[in-house]
């Protein structure tokens, strides 16, 4: 079963994916064993690797690391054509939707494609839409384009829209890394009422009822990241996991 199928299966069985984003330049050796320890008993579902902009961390020894204490899927959550690995068991094939910048549509793509076939990777081909989140995030520095206005969700339905029609296979609505604010719960419901693929939204989301308020609207995969690099949230990390495990007793 390759990862594609497992998240799937994972969203019939428990209602929801929970993964968990971890930024190599923030990966602190010494307390990985420990960190993905709680995140396996509290139910995490897998982990996203990779950033906008990764400065000192190197990918491939991150994942080699994560790969010695996990068994959780990793799955690559790529920034640039750089943040490629063979050791990594999938990658989000992004393609930014949401601007008008062709490099990032495309473009890069191009550039990445040989690459991943010599890896052998599996690529996960993702709509990925930045939506206004209260601050200009790396992401939209980086890429050169602008955000959906967070009070417009006809923009985002039919652009979500439109990525299904091109194949793709999951629709990814972003707030950012550290966003003021979370994509709001009436763009994900008008969202996930219209399309027929997976919907993923991570960004400013620090509260497990949120989670649950995204999963209710229509959210299948919720992503957390750089709450979680303050270790005295780790005792969350079950509650968050519960929370968008819908499916599942509130206490597992």
């Amino acid at each position: 079963m390759n990862v594609y199928q497992i998240i799937l299966s994972t969203i019939e069985s428990k209602g929801g994916v929970y993964f968990i984003l971890l930024d190599p330049d923030k990966i602190e050796a010494a307390t990985i064993p420990e960190f993905l320890k709680v995140c396996e008993n509290a139910g995490v579902d897998g982990f996203l690797v990779g950033g906008s902009l990764i400065v000192d961390g190197n990918l491939e020894a991150s994942i080699e690391l994560l790969k010695k204490h996990t068994s959780l899927p990793l799955i690559i959550f790529p920034g640039s054509v750089d943040q490629l690995s063979p050791k990594a068991d999938a990658l989000l094939y992004l393609s930014l939707v949401s601007g008008r910048n062709a490099e990032h549509i495309i473009g890069k793509h191009v550039l990445a494609a040989p690459t991943i076939k010599k890896f052998n990777l599996e690529a996960i081909s993702t709509g990925y839409m930045l939506i206004e989140s209260g601050r200009q995030t790396t992401a939209e520095y980086i890429s050169g384009t602008r955000p959906i206005p967070r009070n417009k969700p006809e923009i985002a339905v039919s652009t979500a829209l439109a990525a299904q029609y091109l194949g793709m296979k999951l629709i990814y609505l972003e707030g950012g890394s550290g966003a003021d604010n979370h994509v709001p719960f009436e763009m994900i419901n008008s969202v996930s009422n219209e399309i027929d693929i997976p919907l993923i939204v991570g960004g400013g989301i620090r509260n497990p009822d949120v989670a649950r308020q995204m999963v209710k609207n229509g959210a299948n995969i919720i992503v957390t990241g750089n709450y979680f690099e303050d270790k005295s949230n780790w005792n969350q990390i079950k509650e968050f996991a519960s929370a968008v495990h819908v499916k599942l007793p509130v206490d597992v």
